[in-house]
């Protein structure tokens, strides 16, 4: 699992877009689907695996491809979605792992799944949080905000803490070096995201 860029070459970030187009039209999930996969090629360019950074993307873009349509069925559906839209493999692995002790028992295995499983949730924290600043941007976020977040149970409800904290504990990360990465990661796209949405919804 730890060389998966020959196997998924074929599978172009432009046909990615496309298949989740396919079965999401919300801009609120599009717009999540573009930073997750905005802060996975960050990771893979990070952590030392830059030749699959557009893998990763792919991976990020797609990983919820299934959740607007059928919301119960949230990783369960998926392999199907992505293997008629022609994904591989290794694609369909890494999504169905995230949603690992929630709806299926694929554990996160390669880094990539689980820097997936750990930043997912945590992207829509932090995201939530900078929305209330007076900038409602990621630029000038720090980590002590988000933990101040973070520990108000009723703030981002949905973003689940015990997903967090497992995906830390499975890269063998402190909770603040998590933190601290993905804003990182937020920052670097999020300027093109913005500008994306922008025109994707005038």
């Amino acid at each position: 699992m730890e060389n998966m860029e020959h196997s998924e070459a074929a599978f172009s970030r432009a046909r990615a877009w496309e298949l989740l187009q396919q079965y999401n039209k919300d801009p609120f999930h599009l717009q999540h689907a573009l930073t997750v996969e905005g802060v996975m090629k960050w990771y893979a360019g990070e952590l030392g695996y830059g030749g699959e950074e557009e893998f990763w993307g792919n991976v990020g873009l797609l990983h919820d491809i299934d959740f607007e349509q059928y919301p119960q069925e949230h990783c369960l559906k998926a392999p199907d979605l992505l293997r008629k839209g022609g994904a591989g493999e290794a694609l369909i692995h890494a999504v169905v792992s995230h949603g690992y002790a929630l709806t299926v028992d694929i554990k996160p295995e390669h880094c990539m799944e689980k820097v997936l499983y750990a930043a997912d949730e945590l992207t829509g924290l932090i995201w939530a949080a900078a929305i209330i600043r007076p900038s409602k941007s990621v630029m000038d976020m720090e980590v002590k905000s988000v933990k101040k977040k973070y520990k108000t149970a009723n703030f981002a409800a949905g973003c689940s803490r015990d997903v967090i904290e497992r995906g830390a504990a499975m890269l063998g990360w402190e909770l603040d070096t998590l933190i601290e990465k993905t804003i990182l990661a937020m920052r670097s796209c999020e300027a093109r995201i913005q500008a994306f949405m922008a025109q994707y919804q005038a």
